[in-house]
């Protein structure tokens, strides 16, 4: 095992693809001197650099840690198969990419978890590290292995792993944890005496001090904390959304990521309480960040990376209460440089072609929307709270605007679906399509209207976390009926395999006897299962049957209404009761007002600084 991986990759590096990934150097990197630091942290993203270098979370965490001085946070990412090949050939351990380092010597692997197809590979990174797999194989303080991200929300899967998961947003808990290890450090404490006091922090769950008993049919019998672990474990909140940090001067990657641009965060959390979103129960309630301070973070931004596209970010960005003042802030600044300004996540109840054609005056791009389901009492079971009316009228005014490129996403296989609601679908796109060639004012460019389908998968926390996942079979058919329906050739089609949803709906409701399922699919050559190259169903359901599991009992039964989840260990804030009501209301097709229309009690309320979402 060599001391540093640079020392070998001058010869590797021309044997693999884009050696870019693994060369480090990049402008904005933060490179720290060993011998003036406490705490070294490994930021470790469980795919490949060019997804993980465009997530905001990290460049988040990144930020904050490094920018305690006797902290030094470095980069880690999942090696594309030949990397990894060629580094298990030459005996060459996971390193970082910042000092080049072993992650086997740092203090900490912090992996972040936003896609549950992502856990076989944090064991091919903990493997490549030369880091034994199971937490409890792990003896000495250090290396320690901590996970957070949307995934933390149902930690049971990984449980045998990971010492310690963060539950919530991590900017503020993560300081805290890390301030802890290093007093654990200097005094010397164990493993099991450092993850005891953990737990005291608000946001850990540390799965050791967790015991599971289950019923005879499979279900959950019972969870019982011990040595005073709380239970659940609720998650953290940045209160003081306005005040929390971000990164003004990220690492600029020296080759193409995914989004390549800056990004901005406008709000945290979402007003609309959609039944199947878990990031919209999860990361409730909705903060917003005001528009001064967004406006001075996009200018500091461009100025310090030189990117010449910007991106304000939220989950339902259209719904950020100062977006006009902001905009027009950003295109005062943006325009003269030849800055394009980009608004993803637009609802079709809400949409300004006004404010989008002056946001897109140095580039545009297309349109995408999301109604989800193809009929006015399917949206209402979901609560989308959009109408077909809505959609058209937006389709109108933007192919009056000019806009060609339209995108309409959809689910397939949602609580109550029927042939009708597909039929729907085409219906509505069909009709998008219509209204194209009715516009007056449309582009010369030819229409491009694609709709897109995913598989329904039922998450934890959400109102329909009770529901069955539709079968493979079922989902198919579907497919098949929506596309013989698709009358335009202005219209194409995309869909996902459903292959993928099945497992993830599997690992998203799974529960501790999942670990040995998620071991035998690595060691049987599962990683990077976000990717096709490196996925297949046949292992999960060999290694389920291996364990005496099946993906039917985790992802297509529908649950009893008083079953204990493996997820209640850990809490959104949002109660089980309002989760209950919601249901209820799905099967009457009874929409909720959104947060600024009517406060809806649910409880996450609470967790916010001054006690209110909205006033």
């Amino acid at each position: 095992m060599v001391n540093n991986a640079r020392e070998q990759l001058a010869a590797l590096l021309p044997r693999v693809q884009k050696p870019a990934r693994y060369s480090g150097g990049e402008f904005g990197e933060i490179i720290k001197d060993r011998s003036a630091v406490s705490l070294r942290i490994a930021l470790a993203f469980p795919d490949t650099y060019e997804i993980g270098m465009s997530n905001l979370g990290c460049r988040i965490l990144y930020g904050a840690a490094n920018a305690v001085p006797r902290f030094w946070c470095e980069r880690v990412f999942a090696p594309w198969f030949d990397m990894a090949a060629e580094m298990r050939r030459g005996n060459i351990p996971l390193f970082a990419l910042e000092s080049g380092d072993p992650v086997s010597e740092f203090d900490v692997a912090a992996f972040s978890l936003g896609y549950e197809m992502a856990y076989t590979t944090v064991l091919d990174m903990l493997d490549l590290a030369g880091i034994p797999l199971r937490s409890d194989a792990r003896q000495p303080l250090t290396p320690l292995i901590i996970a957070g991200g949307t995934c933390a929300f149902n930690p049971e899967p990984l449980a045998d792993f990971i010492d310690l998961f963060v539950v919530g947003e991590g900017e503020e808990v993560n300081l805290e944890l890390y301030a802890a290890l290093e007093s654990a450090k200097s005094a010397g404490l164990s493993k099991t005496e450092f993850l005891r006091s953990a737990a005291n922090i608000p946001g850990v769950y540390v799965p050791g001090l967790y015991e599971t008993a289950y019923n005879e049919d499979g279900t959950v019998a019972a969870i019982n904390a011990t040595c005073g672990a709380p239970l659940p474990v609720v998650k953290r909140v940045v209160s003081d959304f306005g005040a929390a940090y971000f990164p003004t001067a990220p690492v600029v990657p020296s080759t193409e990521i995914v989004h390549d641009r800056v990004s901005v965060e406008v709000m945290r959390g979402c007003l609309r309480g959609c039944r199947f979103c878990q990031a919209g129960y999860a990361y409730r309630p909705a903060r917003e960040r005001p528009p001064e301070i967004l406006a001075e973070q996009v200018k500091a931004s461009v100025q310090a990376t030189g990117y010449d596209e910007v991106t304000l970010l939220s989950l339902s960005t259209s719904d950020y209460g100062g977006l006009l003042p902001l905009c027009d802030a950003l295109i005062e600044y943006c325009e003269p440089r030849r800055v394009s300004l980009s608004l993803p996540s637009l609802r079709a109840d809400n949409f300004s072609v006004e404010l989008q054609a002056r946001v897109q005056k140095v580039r545009k791009t297309g349109l995408t929307f999301a109604p989800e389901a193809g009929t006015q009492r399917l949206r209402d079971v979901i609560n989308k709270n959009v109408t077909e009316q809505d959609v058209l009228n937006t389709a109108k005014t933007a192919f009056g605007g000019g806009f060609s490129t339209i995108k309409l996403y959809f689910m397939l296989g949602l609580p109550t679906e029927t042939d009708d609601d597909v039929l729907g679908i085409a219906d509505l796109a069909n009709k998008v399509a219509a209204v194209w060639r009715e516009s007056p004012g449309r582009s010369r460019k030819p229409l491009r209207l694609t709709v897109s389908t995913s598989m329904f998968v039922p998450k934890p926390h959400t109102a329909f976390q009770w529901e069955p996942q539709l079968s493979r079979t079922e989902y198919s058919r579907r497919t098949e009926l929506l596309r013989a329906n698709l009358r335009s050739k202005l219209i194409t089609y995309n869909w996902h395999a459903p292959d993928t949803s099945l497992a993830e709906a599997v690992l998203s409701r799974g529960d501790r006897r999942l670990g040995a399922v998620i071991e035998r699919v690595y060691r049987d050559g599962g990683r990077l299962e976000a990717w096709d190259e490196g996925f297949s169903l046949k292992r999960w359901t060999d290694a389920l049957a291996a364990s005496g599991l099946t993906a039917e009992f985790y992802a297509g039964r529908e649950r009893a209404d008083d079953e204990l989840f493996p997820w209640s260990v850990a809490s959104t804030g949002v109660s089980g009761e309002f989760l209950r009501r919601e249901r209820d209301k799905s099967r009457l097709a009874q929409t909720t007002p959104h947060c600024r229309e009517e406060c809806s009690n649910c409880g996450a309320n609470s967790l916010c600084r001054d006690g209110v979402c909205y006033e």
